[in-house]
């Protein structure tokens, strides 16, 4: 019994991998041209006294506070600190905007009450769908803030916001984990790049 029950959580152990594999693979050979864009877009901003922010809920929360302690702190290589915060860490804001309002508004307030023209947005859903990040997005857009969407699930609500001056990077998956492993690599491809024109 206990050789069968490893055997076969060995199968699904191996599975998640050539899942993942897979997954990253069709991302390559969509990706890079959109990828480079953000990076330009994100050393523009910089460049110019603009900052990035990021939000998103669950591991994407924890993506954007990944995404910002990168570029604050370093990626791989030492460089000055780069402006960025992550809308998900002050849970004096979410809870007194969420108890007050709705959690629907946690990051919408504070792109309006932060954010500014020739900022970028980072928004993160594994659904597209996410309703606060929704909002956080057309806030930004009002304030002509770009937004940079990290998605899956065919882009879901977030792909019907976007324009031509905006990146969506749409994991090519529909679960979750798949989707979340695709999204570290774009932002890990993202550090890397603002790194190699900064250093370069």
């Amino acid at each position: 019994m206990e050789k069968d029950i490893n055997e076969r959580l060995r199968k699904r152990a191996s599975q998640h991998f050539l899942d993942s594999i897979a997954v990253k693979q069709e991302a390559e050979r969509v990706f890079p041209d959109s990828v480079a864009m953000g990076v330009l877009a994100m050393v523009d901003c910089l460049r110019a006294g603009g900052k990035v922010m990021a939000c998103g809920n669950g591991g994407s929360a924890a993506d954007a506070q990944h995404f910002a302690a990168e570029l604050i702190g370093r990626f791989e290589r030492e460089r000055q600190e780069l402006a960025a915060i992550a809308l998900t860490t002050d849970t004096s804001i979410l809870t007194a905007v969420g108890n007050d309002y709705s959690y629907d508004e946690v990051f919408s307030k504070q792109v309006r009450g932060l954010g500014k023209q020739g900022d970028i947005l980072v928004g993160i859903s594994t659904s597209g769908n996410s309703k606060n990040v929704v909002k956080a997005i057309e806030a930004a857009k009002k304030i002509g803030i770009k937004i940079i969407a990290l998605t899956g699930n065919c882009g879901g609500k977030i792909a019907q916001l976007l324009d031509k001056d905006d990146i969506h990077l749409c994991a090519p998956s529909t679960r979750t984990a798949r989707i979340q492993e695709t999204h570290l690599v774009l932002l890990h491809a993202l550090c890397d790049g603002v790194d190699h024109v900064l250093l370069d």
